[in-house]
């Protein structure tokens, strides 16, 4: 009988608090997230967030990164990848995370447009993606940086001819 009653408490206390905590924002998120190389190779444009688990910002921002998915959806591929789980390392290394949330932006070709570091407003999201999306330059946020692609590097026997051309000039060509 006693335990019973102790079982009848327990389901009114979980009932009282709001029941069982359903799935937050990120865990959607990375749950429904692709492989970062499909997303990257299936021609639709592509926003990464490299996050973790324990990370407060990341969580604040989750919300909105839920809802700009959803909103999105079927124009841009939303990948989340966790900084702490081994199987993402080489990703961690190749885009020189240093901080999270980190956000990598790429257009529909693959190409690498830019990156954020830091919260972000649902607002600010929405600007980076609407620029993404419309092939335009990233917006001028604070964190925000676009990238340029390194111009291919002169062969060895080409590397003194065209070190006179300021187009062709490097560290090592003046003087």
């Amino acid at each position: 009988m006693l335990v019973l009653i102790a079982v009848a408490l327990a389901i009114g206390l979980v009932v009282l608090r709001g029941g069982i905590q359903s799935e937050s924002p990120m865990e959607q998120l990375a749950r429904r997230s692709l492989d970062p190389q499909t997303a990257l190779t299936n021609g639709r444009p592509t926003l990464i967030e490299f996050y973790a688990d324990w990370c407060q910002v990341c969580r604040e921002m989750a919300p909105s990164m839920l809802a700009l998915e959803k909103q999105a959806r079927d124009r841009l591929d939303v990948v989340l990848v966790n900084v702490d789980n081994p199987r993402w390392q080489d990703l961690v290394d190749r885009y020189d995370v240093n901080g999270i949330p980190q956000l990598n932006l790429f257009n529909a070709e693959g190409e690498a447009k830019g990156r954020s570091l830091g919260l972000r407003s649902a607002e600010e999201l929405q600007l980076l993606t609407t620029a993404l999306l419309e092939n335009q330059p990233l917006p001028a946020l604070p964190g925000v940086g676009n990238i340029s692609q390194l111009p291919t590097p002169p062969s060895a026997n080409n590397a003194m001819a065209g070190a006179s051309s300021p187009a062709n000039a490097g560290p090592r060509s003046h003087g």
